[in-house]
This record gives C-alpha cells, structure tokens and sequence, in this order.
C-alpha cells in the first residue's frame, strides 16, 4: 500500500452562494490524499504501474473549473473522477479550501474535507 499526496494546489475558481462569488472569483486551494497499491509500480518503475499524479492534478483543476454553490460538491466530483479514471486508488481524501472567504469576519480560509473508498 501507498500514499500519494498532492498538495496546495492552486486554482481560482468561482465556487459560492453570492451573487459577487459567481462574477468576482476567488483564490482556492486544494490538498489531495490518494492510497493506492504501489508495490507493482516500486519494483517495475513503470509510470503505466502508478497513480499518475499528473492526472490527479488535471481531475482536480477540470472539476474546479466547474461552477458550485457548495465546496462539498466540488469535492464530491473530484473524488468521483478520482475512483472512476484511476482504478488502482483505493481511497482518496480532499480537502477544499477557499482563501479569504467572504463571511464578514477576518479568516484565512474555510475548508471542507471528504473521503471515499471503494
């Protein structure tokens, strides 16, 4: 078993419930946790053998593209992707954050995290 870890991955995006979210944008931040079999890929040194991290990141930055009112629907269809395109993972975590979010008060960033396994 494995673990690969994407993290900080930067998008802007236009995630939010408000009227100025869905013109404006905002800065988000995504940290991605994959478990998956690596033995094959640790002996082997096949990229064909692994979970391609670049197409972790692609998943992740199209899915973002893609207008939510929720950051748990976003997170929802990155893990979908995740388990339906790469058949090795066994498990993925995400967590969403939005950087310096509109909730009248002065906060770094709100986060929501979501897991699915097969």
């Amino acid at each position: 078993m494995g673990l690969i870890t994407l993290k900080n991955i930067k998008v802007y995006a236009y995630h939010g419930c408000l009227v100025e979210e869905k013109k404006i944008g905002s800065d988000y931040r995504v940290d991605l946790k994959v478990k998956a079999d690596l033995n094959t890929s640790a002996h082997s040194d096949q990229l064909s053998d692994t979970v391609d991290y670049v197409h972790l990141n692609l998943i992740v930055k199209e899915e973002m593209a893609i207008r939510s009112k929720l950051l748990e629907h976003a997170a929802e269809r990155i893990l979908n992707r995740i388990l339906e395109e790469l058949p090795l993972v066994e498990k993925a975590t995400v967590d969403v954050s939005k950087i310096n979010p509109p909730i009248g008060g002065n906060v770094q960033m709100v986060t929501i995290t979501r897991s699915k396994k097969r």
